[in-house]
């Protein structure tokens, strides 16, 4: 097994930001994310022969790490600035956190799958990549530290939950796949206190976003 970052890994990094580039991403920082980020430090090793290719992968929990085409699309539309404060639900494997704290923001992510929340809050920090990790229900947001600039939900949501909505700070975008089982890639901006302006992206299949209804209980 092996957990070093080589010249070949860093090479099919190269190799695949170019592909992202050819497939639409267009934001250099966000390019640059992708080549700088050790995706296959983030995968079991019977996938790391394959980190590099545009595919997800299964990370345990009934969860994947996504395609990193669509880690790049969700970052871009989200238009990020330096210094800014991120509400990440679903945490995950954690790359999809990498790549935002790449970009200089503030992270705060929430993971609801206590197995992944157990492994991320500690392998992210191993390798050089902090943020705010909480366990809880994504539905709920984080209204301690609300307003967030930027808000970005990494599974399929039917809906967008209101808690959300109200932390997101006027002026701010939230991206979020909305659908059942076929998503679309959705951007919302507040444009004022319960005023949103909404933009359709193409068709994303993600895993659900659960919500836990009984949260609380320990």
């Amino acid at each position: 097994m092996t957990r070093q970052d080589t010249y070949r890994h860093k090479g099919l990094r190269r190799q695949l930001a170019l592909q992202l580039k050819e497939k639409g991403i267009n934001s250099p920082e966000v390019l640059k994310a992708i080549e700088t980020i050790p995706r296959h430090l983030f995968l079991d090793n019977a996938f790391i022969e394959r980190a590099y290719e545009d595919i997800a992968f299964p990370i345990g929990a009934g969860q994947t790490i996504s395609r990193p085409h669509t880690v790049a699309f969700q970052t871009e539309l989200l238009q990020l600035k330096k210094g800014e404060k991120v509400l990440e639900i679903g945490t995950g494997s954690g790359y999809q956190t990498a790549v935002l704290l790449e970009m200089g923001v503030k992270v705060y992510s929430i993971e609801r799958q206590k197995a992944l929340f157990d492994k991320t809050k500690d392998f992210l920090p191993s390798i050089g990549y902090s943020a705010k990790f909480f366990y809880g229900d994504g539905y709920k947001g984080l209204p301690v530290f609300a307003p967030f600039d930027k808000i970005i939900i990494t599974a399929g949501a039917p809906e967008i939950p209101k808690p959300l909505l109200e932390q997101l700070a006027i002026g701010g975008i939230m991206v979020i796949p909305l659908g059942d089982t076929v998503q679309t890639m959705t951007l919302l901006k507040k444009t004022a206190v319960n005023k949103f302006e909404k933009v359709e992206y193409g068709e994303f299949k993600f895993v659900p976003l659960l919500e836990d209804k009984d949260w609380g209980k320990g």
